[in-house]
């Protein structure tokens, strides 16, 4: 069975830096990412939406750039749930939310970086801005991703994260982490 691809690998004049998609998104994070539609599925809720499907397969068949984004995003939400499991006790929802709120801010490796593990897959940005561009947009992307999953993991009202989510902290979507 093959894994699930992004449906905005089809999406009409869609930005592209360096060979990664720049997706539009609902959001109330500042940011140079386009404004989505409130009423429209984005790249946020899809990749909540395949993540516990997709962190199953160890291959991924990059079928267009949104795939990109979306294979960053999966390994973004994957850090988040090791970051939440590795505490001694299960976070509360507000604790959670600081946690990952930092996560999503600190210094990352984007395409084109030494450290960055999936180089092989992505193209590098033409130049400075793009790469600044790229940061910026990646940086507003996990900390809506962060507050988004939050939302999911803390929905049940019970003060602690959700057992059918955080059985996923130690998959790993093709093996491999950001090394957050």
């Amino acid at each position: 069975m093959p894994a699930y691809h992004s449906t905005f690998n089809e999406a009409p004049d869609v930005r592209q830096v360096g060979n990664l998609a720049v997706l539009p998104f609902r959001t109330r994070i500042r940011g140079p990412a386009p404004i989505g539609d409130p009423s429209q599925y984005d790249i946020i809720d899809e990749t909540l939406d395949l993540f516990r499907a997709n962190s199953l397969f160890r291959n991924f068949e990059i079928k267009g750039p949104a795939d990109r984004t979306l294979i960053i995003l999966i390994l973004y939400v994957s850090d988040c749930l090791s970051k939440l499991g590795s505490q001694r006790t299960p976070p509360s929802q507000i604790e959670a939310g600081k946690m990952l709120n930092t996560l999503s801010v600190d210094n990352f490796a984007i395409p084109g970086d030494a450290n960055f593990p999936l180089n092989a897959h992505y193209a590098v940005p033409a130049g400075r801005a793009d790469s600044e561009y790229l940061r910026g947009y990646l940086t507003q992307a996990r900390q809506e991703l962060a507050s988004r999953l939050i939302e999911k993991l803390y929905a049940d009202g019970t003060g602690k994260p959700s057992k059918w989510w955080m059985s996923f902290q130690k998959r790993r979507f093709m093996n491999r982490s950001l090394g957050s």
